[in-house]
């Protein structure tokens, strides 16, 4: 009974924080049938001009944290750092990269199909 209570309660009046009792935002919302859809990566460019994607395979980072700290890299891109050193440490013989970025690509949608256009917006980007 309690618990039904305040998952009627989380799902009126709650945020993110109170999961399970409140929306998991992320899957609680959508955009706008017309509205184009993020979908946010991140990657670099080594040495030799390469771009590497960024995952967390390679670096260990998971994309949710990027994303949910999305803000905070835009304000300060220097934070990136982190991601360049962790892909360092995993992939010790790999080309040092020279540049790491934040990538969204918004896909193109119309009455809720994709139009299979796109377009991409770097909103950090950080260089040693």
């Amino acid at each position: 009974m309690a618990a039904g209570a305040l998952l009627l309660l989380g799902t009126f009046w709650g945020v993110d924080d109170d999961f399970p009792f409140g929306p998991f935002r992320m899957y609680s919302t959508a955009p706008g049938a017309d509205e184009p859809a993020p979908d946010t990566r991140v990657e670099g460019v080594d040495t030799t001009g390469a771009v590497v994607s960024l995952t967390e395979r390679s670096t260990g980072i998971r994309r949710a944290e990027i994303e949910g700290q999305l803000a905070a890299y835009e304000a300060d891109p220097s934070r990136l750092r982190q991601v360049a050193d962790a892909y360092a440490t995993r992939n010790p013989s790999a080309p040092r990269l020279v540049e790491v970025r934040i990538v969204i690509r918004y896909e193109g949608v119309r009455d809720s199909r994709p139009t299979r256009t796109h377009t991409d917006e770097t909103v950090a980007s950080w260089r040693p």
